[in-house]
């Protein structure tokens, strides 16, 4: 599988979003993507309790442990490259969560519009 380039939504270089829990397609921490990520997760949000409520309403459980596949769960205030479709989902639904542009891969806006992501940039980005 070879890996697209590293850029965010902002032209610059994909920055971290979360080595704990360690996050991203290729599990690498960043929210990398390549032509096999059919989910594009590429979106990197930032865990609500409403949104990890919705995800787990609507299919998606990420709040449970699930140790037989080394995963512990999500809380609030974890760090965690969501699917794109997921997090326009969310949008619509208006439970969207928090996003880190700068560690939000260019790809997700093939999904979701810049200006979408922006009205839930985390901090000080733009």
């Amino acid at each position: 599988m070879e890996q697209d380039d590293s850029i965010n939504v902002l032209g610059g270089a994909l920055a971290s979003c979360s080595a704990d829990p360690l996050t991203g397609f290729f599990r690498d921490g960043h929210c990398n993507t390549c032509a096999a990520d059919q989910g594009s997760h590429t979106v990197c949000a930032v865990m609500t309790d409403e949104f990890l409520a919705f995800s787990k309403y609507v299919g998606n459980d990420l709040s449970t442990p699930r140790p037989e596949f080394g995963f512990a769960g999500l809380k609030a205030g974890d760090r965690w490259c969501l699917c794109a479709a997921r997090f326009l989902q969310a949008h619509d639904e208006g439970c969207a969560p928090r996003v880190n542009l700068n560690a939000t891969h260019r790809r997700a806006l093939d999904v979701v519009p810049l200006g979408v992501l922006q009205t839930y940039a985390d901090g000080a980005e733009s």
